[in-house]
């Protein structure tokens, strides 16, 4: 389809500069953005003579930005909203949590997963970096829902293998262009010594970066000191699983040799907020992690352990806890947040074309409704999208060039209440 936005402000995110204009899109792709005056001499460095428009959106001086980047999720728990809380992270796990996911199969997961996306598109959130039991079906549900997803291995002592993992790799990386997958297990503390030096053996095979749960909680890090003597980012380190890259989730308790592995070694950060002081693991240091250059994303973890799916509250909690632990007000500046909420996830989600608003960049745009009351006076609009608005001002979701959420509803071919009364039946049958 060629879509034509006009009458926007737009904040690509190259900086932080808000600029009035349009953007084009043709299929998937962003064809134009700029101010859209000069449209004879676009047409003649575009080599066209004309576009005929399928739809032209007038918005209305709302603004376009890129979509964000949820770095870090399993969908599938939708299941578990609200049924698992206020208790001790080993205790949420063992007791609520693993007891029901043995009673999961790939079809719950695909409806499940559908139930996610949903709350991510309300979200104006355009990709997802999910790890969680059944990557098959969590793939077909993405694509038949029309949403970016990167997958990443859940491997560990109980679940799935590092042969499942190495199938997938090679399956999923070619499945569909909306599909990626990257190699991972769940966490130290779930996988035996021998298992992590498989997954460094695939890391070496494939030349790939690992990702993985790390450091979230106090005693998570004592245990491994216990069990070998350092921490679990150095442990990890020490088997080769980091040595073409990639990161880890939550990373709450990293002392200065964690921090200086990750900034040798160019590894992502993925800050999971709102998770970790649901579940009382802590308060990442954001602020020491930026001073040394090293890529922060931001996650929503699960909907059991969060429990809402939304970037908005993430990107205020970044920020407004940071200045809590460093205290001081001026610390992880707002604009530092956006940036980790799409361009910083692009880059720990290996989606380069995702990261910024420009010609040829794949077209995973939102749309924020600045003319609601949280969003006046317009001072400064990227302090403004992290300090005061929320889900209600996602006016547009489009992805890949396809516009899946807008104005309040979904897109035809999405079944809402089909996927909101699968979802119960799972509840019924499995909780």
């Amino acid at each position: 389809m060629n879509i034509r936005l006009y009458n926007a402000k737009i904040l690509t995110m190259k900086d932080a500069q808000i600029t009035e204009g349009e953007i084009w899109v043709q299929n998937e792709r962003i064809l134009y953005v700029g101010d859209g005056k000069q449209t004879d001499e676009v047409y003649q460095k575009l080599e066209l003579k004309s576009i005929v428009w399928d739809r032209e959106i007038d918005c209305m001086g709302n603004l376009l930005m890129p979509g964000f980047k949820n770095a870090h999720t399993h969908s599938g728990m939708t299941v578990l909203r609200s049924y698992a809380d206020d208790m001790p992270l080993g205790d949420w796990l063992n007791k609520q949590v693993f007891p029901v996911e043995a009673k999961m199969d790939g079809e719950m997961i695909y409806y499940l997963t559908k139930l996610a996306v949903l709350e991510y598109l309300t979200s104006g959130i355009t990709a997802i970096f999910d790890m969680y039991l059944t990557p098959e079906t969590i793939a077909d549900a993405c694509i038949d829902m029309g949403m970016r997803c990167v997958q990443v291995g859940a491997v560990n002592n109980f679940s799935q293998s590092v042969e499942m993992v190495d199938t997938m790799f090679k399956t999923l990386n070619d499945k569909h262009p909306l599909i990626s997958y990257i190699l991972g297990f769940h966490a130290e503390y779930t996988c035996s010594k021998e298992l992590l030096q498989d997954i460094a053996g695939l890391a070496d095979k494939y030349k790939a970066p690992v990702y993985t749960h790390i450091s979230e909680t106090a005693s998570e890090v004592e245990e491994c000191k216990k069990r070998y003597g350092i921490t679990p980012p150095v442990f990890l380190d020490s088997l080769g699983l980091f040595n073409y890259g990639g990161g880890g989730y939550h990373c709450v308790h990293m002392d200065e040799a964690d921090i200086d592995l990750f900034q040798k070694k160019g590894l992502s950060v993925v800050t999971n907020p709102a998770s970790n002081m649901k579940l009382a693991s802590g308060i990442a240091p954001i602020a020491q992690y930026l001073e040394r250059g090293i890529n922060v994303a931001i996650g929503t973890d699960g909907p059991a352990s969060n429990n809402c799916l939304d970037m908005f509250r993430e990107m205020f909690l970044v920020t407004g806890l940071a200045k809590l632990k460093e205290q001081d007000a001026a610390a992880v500046d707002a604009w530092e947040v956006l940036k980790m909420a799409t361009v910083n996830g692009s880059k720990a989600m290996y989606l380069p074309d995702t990261d910024v608003l420009a010609e040829g960049k794949l077209a995973d745009i939102i749309m924020i409704d600045l003319h609601q009351p949280n969003m006046q006076p317009i001072n400064n609009i990227p302090k403004n999208i992290v300090y005061s608005a929320s889900k209600q001002n996602v006016k547009m979701t489009m992805i890949n060039g396809q516009i899946l959420y807008e104005n309040g509803k979904f897109a035809d071919f999405i079944d809402v209440d089909g996927i909101y009364a699968k979802a119960n039946e799972i509840k019924e049958k499995i909780c």
